[in-house]
């Protein structure tokens, strides 16, 4: 029995048709849902510019702007969670997507995650990184439903 259904969602149009699948699923079982953002923050380079050079550090304001949007989608889908009967938590992370995405569906006992696919293929996916295919691909017992854009 699916009780406990992790989303993870990034505001993009295919994690909020992933969102709207989850909500209808845990409406069906009588699941939760925890509603999970990730701030892959792997790419800021706190080196790449000496402390020295400038007079305020140029990655908190980054870290910050991520963390705010992932907070405003966030709450969007808590919203829309809520709208559907549905109890939900917000969980955001910091570092690579798959890897947490993974990590909080083990954290919280998810007996299923489900996320939104642009669809890409193979190619795409390894020259452009796939938060999906991440998953897919890592070592979890957890199944994983795939929502198509």
């Amino acid at each position: 029995m699916i009780t406990k259904i992790l989303v993870a969602t990034d505001g993009s149009e295919t994690a909020k048709k992933a969102i709207k699948y989850s909500v209808g699923l845990a409406k069906q079982m009588g699941s939760t849902i925890t509603l999970l953002a990730v701030v892959d923050d792997r790419f800021f380079m706190a080196q790449s510019i000496p402390d020295e050079a400038t007079s305020s550090r140029l990655i908190e304001p980054v870290g910050d702007y991520l963390r705010q949007a992932a907070e405003v989608y966030l709450e969007k889908a808590s919203k829309q969670c809520e709208k559907g009967g549905i109890q939900s938590k917000k969980v955001i992370r910091h570092g690579h997507p798959a890897e947490e995405i993974v990590k909080e569906a083990e954290k919280s006992k998810a007996d299923l995650i489900i996320m939104g696919s642009h669809g890409r293929t193979a190619l795409q996916a390894a020259l452009l990184g796939s938060v999906t295919f991440g998953v897919i691909h890592k070592d979890t017992k957890v199944p994983v439903l795939v929502v198509r854009k």
